[in-house]
């Protein structure tokens, strides 16, 4: 049997693309992560949700749904879950109206402590051969990217 040929239709970039590194990164870090936050019975969502909260207390649903890249809708549903868990409150917001702003409760700070865990082990793993300089660099070159196609901008 020969072996398989492969034929361009195009010129090949020498180095792969660096969105398409980006997306792979992604896709096996969520792989990974999805299966961790399983085993402590949260969602990357609900992981999001919790985290961002922990940063800064008191947003709405509508605010955690821009964050988290989900529909208002599906932030809903999210956040009535995590209520409905006592891993969050929701009070009325100091100015009035119908608006709802969450708060992390001990138990949910406690449940992501321990989802923080997992998430400390993944990138472990990936980080292994990665020193302190190279890390630096792109902590701060994803954050440039992030920024740079941020919508509104």
């Amino acid at each position: 049997m020969s072996p398989r040929r492969t034929r361009r239709t195009a010129e090949a970039p020498s180095e792969p693309r660096l969105s398409y590194l980006v997306f792979r990164l992604e896709r096996r870090v969520r792989a990974r992560l999805d299966d961790a936050l399983a085993g402590h019975g949260v969602t990357t969502t609900e992981y999001m949700a919790l985290s961002e909260l922990r940063t800064r207390d008191g947003l709405s649903s509508a605010e955690l749904a821009r964050i988290a890249f989900v529909t208002p809708q599906a932030m809903n549903l999210v956040i009535r879950d995590l209520e409905r868990r006592g891993l969050i409150r929701r009070d009325p917001h100091p100015d009035g109206g119908r608006v709802l702003c969450a708060s992390l409760t001990d138990s949910g700070l406690s449940v992501l402590r321990r989802c923080d865990d997992s998430l400390d082990a993944i990138e472990k793993i990936m980080l292994a051969t990665v020193d302190d300089t190279v890390r630096a660099a792109m902590r701060e070159g994803l954050t440039l990217c992030a920024r740079a196609l941020r919508p509104g901008d």
